[in-house]
């Protein structure tokens, strides 16, 4: 086990060099290639319920992503990290005009406060999608995150707590494809991966 979780210090640190040798016009570049093909893909066009996250900087773009949600009238749910924990939760976003006056947090991305009483992805009829971020992806479905688990312990409790899971998507720049993840068992492996290149990737 230790010498998976030093595997993975490894490759996180790796792929944020890799991520920051990108130019900001390369992320846009890339970031609108892999939008168009999430918004014309079919488990996208289906979905009613969509948990999406809000980028951060050496992340894939997703403004575009939640204007197209909204425009279509799905349902929209974004990340809540609780401090000091590995709990998330997905919360109700209720126009994209409200994104701005979240407070921001520590990792300088927007959140609502914990304080908020919002509605609740899986107590109020679960996800059809969730878009899922990270900083390396193999082949597998594999995904490396950045070590504090929040997208797995969400995703054990989706299954615990839905009859249906999410399906999951990834949305990643195509320098985060690596040949392998460091994987343990808590690790959840994601349905499909977005790259741009046509590097799509679904897992069976």
């Amino acid at each position: 086990m230790a010498s998976i979780h030093a595997a993975k210090r490894a490759l996180r640190a790796q792929l944020k060099q890799r991520i920051s040798a990108l130019s900001d016009p390369e992320k846009l570049h890339q970031s609108q290639a892999v939008t168009q093909k999430l918004l014309s893909h079919k488990r996208y066009q289906a979905a009613q319920r969509i948990a999406v996250f809000l980028n951060m900087p050496d992340e894939i773009q997703t403004g575009d992503i939640l204007h197209d949600i909204f425009r279509q009238g799905k349902a929209c749910f974004i990340p809540r990290y609780q401090r000091g924990s590995n709990h998330m939760d997905m919360v109700r976003l209720n126009s994209v005009e409200e994104i701005k006056n979240l407070p921001v947090t520590s990792w300088n991305i927007r959140q609502p406060g914990e304080e908020e009483c919002l509605e609740e992805a899986l107590t109020t009829g679960g996800l059809d999608l969730v878009l899922v971020p990270g900083l390396g992806f193999d082949k597998e479905g594999h995904r490396l995150g950045r070590g504090k688990g929040y997208y797995d312990t969400f995703l054990e409790r989706c299954n615990q707590q839905l009859s249906a899971k999410p399906y999951t998507i990834a949305l990643a720049f195509q320098e985060q494809l690596c040949t392998s993840i460091p994987v343990t068992d808590s690790d959840f492996k994601i349905d499909e991966i977005l790259f741009t290149e046509d590097l799509e990737i679904e897992n069976n």
